[in-house]
């Protein structure tokens, strides 16, 4: 009785062994993101009037102004999340439920050059705020729109 104990957990332990094995080499081979993240998240919304909106969130919800960026018609505030920054763009004509999920990355460039060899679709170029930030607008196979942020303010 022993002996045959000791086989059957010889064999679980070996197939919990392959499991494990195969399991990273699915990993490896394909759950492996295309593009590094950094650990924020910013959510864009759009807003008439970036200062008040700016007030309301801090009055409201207790969220923390880091920035106007007058010259971009941009506002950030740090929430009470940690990592979870809310972008306040501002817009003549806002669009209610109108919400982008941006990700900063590392470097733009490269994100977007290995999102687009899989097959990703962009809205245009990238654009840049000289000595602030870049940005690509890109899609989800739903037609959502996302974005990629890099910051270049030299600050991270």
């Amino acid at each position: 009785m022993f002996n045959d104990h000791a086989r059957e957990v010889s064999l679980t332990s070996r197939l919990m062994s392959i499991k494990y094995s195969n399991y990273k080499l699915y990993r490896k081979g394909r759950l492996m993101p295309l593009v590094s993240l950094k650990n924020t998240i910013t959510f864009a919304i759009s807003v008439r009037d970036r200062h008040a909106s700016a007030d309301w969130y801090s009055a409201k919800l207790g969220f923390e102004l880091t920035h106007h960026i007058d010259e971009a018609g941009w506002s950030e505030m740090r929430t009470n999340v940690e990592g979870v920054t809310l972008g306040l763009g501002e817009q003549a004509e806002p669009v209610p439920g109108n919400c982008v999920p941006v990700f900063e990355v590392a470097d733009i460039a490269s994100a977007r050059g290995a999102l687009e060899a899989d097959g990703v679709a962009f809205d245009g170029a990238t654009e840049t705020v000289e000595g602030m930030v870049s940005t690509a607008t890109f899609y989800d196979p739903d037609r959502n729109a996302l974005m990629l942020a890099q910051d270049l303010t030299g600050g991270n």
